[in-house]
């Protein structure tokens, strides 16, 4: 059995997109997973299942979470691993001057030219920065602003964008 994480977006905003933690606890035990913990109501996720496949796991979420709630929940997943890397990549990329830095997670991997016309959202007060790998997070003091992407691997044949930024 391996650790997964899910996060999952748009929900618990506004009158008709509540997901109660318990509800979602509910909805990925049923749909097969074990050992499932969430935290408050953010949409975050910790689960342990057989499956591999991060799309096949993603869409099996998805599944469960339409049927349970009657919308669209859109789900990613990542291994206990790759969600550590964020932690080492935020000290790599760490700056005191740092006001904030956010992480954007994306299901989709960029083609080369979103990835340039991301990247060209750089100017001199802040900065996007595109990689390869497991997401990144990290956190700064002051002024300066700081936009990055990063992609994240999905299994070992596809790769899946993550952003982060820092306004």
């Amino acid at each position: 059995m391996a650790t997964r994480l899910a996060f999952l977006r748009a929900i618990n905003l506004g009158a008709k997109r509540k997901f109660p933690k318990d509800d979602i606890r509910a909805s990925v035990e049923g749909a097969g997973f074990t050992d499932v913990a969430t935290y408050i109501n953010t949409g975050n996720v910790r689960f342990e299942t057989r499956m591999r496949s991060r799309a096949r796991i993603e869409a099996t979420l998805e599944q469960a979470f339409r049927a349970d709630r009657g919308f669209e929940v859109p789900t990613i997943v990542f291994t206990r691993s790759e969600f550590a890397r964020i932690g080492t990549d935020s000290e790599e990329l760490h700056e005191d001057h740092l006001a904030r830095h956010y992480v954007w997670l994306l299901k989709e991997e960029l083609d080369d030219a979103l990835r340039e016309q991301v990247e060209g959202l750089s100017t001199e007060h802040h900065r996007v920065i595109v990689r390869g790998g497991p997401p990144i997070s990290s956190s700064g003091r002051g002024t300066s602003r700081e936009r990055s992407i990063r992609c994240a691997r999905s299994d070992s044949s596809a790769w899946s964008p993550t952003a982060t930024t820092t306004w």
